[in-house]
């Protein structure tokens, strides 16, 4: 499952959601798990994947 990096504006705090693609489309409404704040930005962040073949 895709993980989105937000930091709040509010409590200048980090935190991390996991959302499905799907759930991620929808625009859910985001709050700050610390101070409930939807006051919050979007971070660029990276990506990885992982396969079970071996290479």
């Amino acid at each position: 499952m895709p993980s989105y990096e937000y930091a709040c504006r509010d409590c200048k705090k980090d935190f991390t959601v996991y959302l499905s693609i799907r759930e991620f489309e929808v625009k859910p409404n985001i709050k700050c798990p610390y101070c409930e704040s939807n006051n919050i930005t979007r971070k660029f962040s990276g990506f990885f994947a992982k396969t079970s073949k071996k290479s």
